[in-house]
C-alpha cells in the first residue's frame, strides 16, 4: 500500500494545470498492457480527462489505427513502428519503453525435436510482418550469415500463428509478451532464441501529430502516469500481475512470468533510444523490408522527456 500512495502522491504533485477536463484522450492498448499497470497502481484516480482505452492483439492494427485518426496514442515495438513510418503513417515516437529482451523469443513445443536455432534451417517460422517477431528473425539470420530464403517465413497475426503452432503447420513461433509467458507456463514451449544480444528490447509510447498539437497537455499527464505506473510495478509485480490476470482473463503465473524478468521502464527519447531506433531502421533497410532510408530523429519526439523524468520521480 505504501507503493500505491506512493505512486499516486507522486502523480498528484505533477498534474499539469492546463489540462482540459472535457477532453478525451484514446488510447490504443496492446493485451492491457498499459491500464493494467496503470489500474492496479491506482495512478488512474482523478484524471482531468477521459481517457478511452482500445484494445489489440497486436501493434500492426494498432498503427492501422493511429493513421486512420482513430486513436491519439498506444504502445508499439520499434519494429512495427519502423514499418509503419516507412509506409508513411503519421505516428511519432514520444517515450522509450526498455526491457530485458528474453520475452522477445522463438518458441518451440515442448515436444518437439528442434533443439537450437540452428535446427530450424528450411523449417516453417510463423510471426507478425514487421513485427518485432520478424525483427528478431531477421537480426538471426544476419548473425548467422544466413538469408531469408534459409527458412520459411510465415506471416500471420498472433491468433493465427497460435493456431498454425498449436496445429503443428509451423515448426515454430517467434513472438513477444505476454504470448511468450503463456505458451511457457501453460503449455510448456521452450525458447529456442531470445533477443538478448540481437536486438535492443525496444518499443515507443506513440501518438500521431495531431495529437501532439491538440492535446500535449493531456499526453504529458498521461506518459508521467504510465512512468510512474511502471516505476510501482518494478516493486510490486505479483499486485501487478493479479490485475493484469484479471483484465485478459488469464492466469496470474502468465503475467508474473513475463513481468518478473522484463523489467519494464519507461525511459526518455535520448541519444541511446535514438541510436537504437536508427539500428532498427537500419536493419529493415538492409533486409528489404524497408525501401527508403528513414532518420530516427525525425520520427522520435523529444518534448515530453521533462513529464517522463517527472513520473520516475527525477
Amino acid at each position: 500500500m505504501k507503493g500505491l500512495a506512493f505512486a499516486a502522491g507522486l502523480i498528484a504533485a505533477v498534474l499539469a494545470p492546463s489540462v482540459q477536463a472535457e477532453t478525451t484522450l484514446i488510447v490504443g492498448d496492446q493485451k492491457g498492457n498499459a491500464r493494467a499497470v496503470m489500474e492496479a497502481s491506482g495512478v488512474l484516480k482523478d484524471v482531468p480527462y477521459k481517457i478511452e482505452w482500445k484494445e489489440f492483439a497486436a501493434a500492426a492494427p494498432l498503427l492501422e489505427a493511429l493513421g486512420a485518426g482513430a486513436l491519439d496514442s498506444g504502445l508499439v515495438g520499434d519494429a512495427p513502428f519502423t514499418f509503419a513510418a516507412a509506409a508513411n503513417v503519421p505516428v511519432k515516437a514520444i517515450g522509450a519503453i526498455r526491457q530485458t529482451g528474453d520475452g522477445l523469443a522463438v518458441l518451440v513445443p515442448k515436444d518437439s525435436a528442434i533443439k537450437s536455432f540452428d535446427d530450424l534451417k528450411g523449417k516453417k517460422i510463423a510471426t507478425g510482418r514487421g513485427s518485432i517477431g520478424h525483427q528478431l528473425i531477421l537480426a538471426a539470420l544476419e548473425k548467422k550469415g544466413w538469408t531469408a530464403s534459409d527458412i520459411q517465413l510465415v506471416f500471420l497475426a498472433p491468433s493465427d500463428a497460435k493456431v498454425a503452432y498449436t496445429r503443428g503447420s509451423v515448426d515454430a513461433w517467434s513472438t513477444w509478451e505476454p504470448y511468450v509467458s503463456q505458451e511457457e507456463v501453460l503449455f510448456q514451449s521452450r525458447v529456442v532464441l531470445n533477443a538478448e544480444g540481437l536486438t535492443s528490447g525496444l518499443s515507443f509510447v506513440v501518438a500521431t501529430p495531431n495529437a501532439i498539437r491538440d492535446k500535449h497537455a493531456e499526453l504529458e499527464d498521461y506518459l508521467r502516469r504510465l512512468t510512474a505506473a511502471r516505476a510501482w510495478a518494478l516493486k510490486n509485480a505479483e499486485t501487478y500481475a493479479q490485475t493484469w490476470g484479471k483484465l485478459m482473463n488469464v492466469a496470474p503465473s502468465v503475467p508474473l512470468n513475463w513481468l518478473n524478468r522484463a523489467q519494464v521502464r519507461i525511459a526518455p527519447v535520448d541519444d541511446g533510444v535514438v541510436a537504437d531506433e536508427q539500428k532498427t531502421i537500419d536493419l529493415y533497410l538492409r533486409s528489404g523490408l524497408i525501401k527508403q532510408k528513414l532518420d530516427a530523429n525525425v520520427l522520435l519526439d523529444r518534448s515530453f522527456n521533462v513529464a517522463i523524468g517527472k513520473g520516475a520521480g527525477l
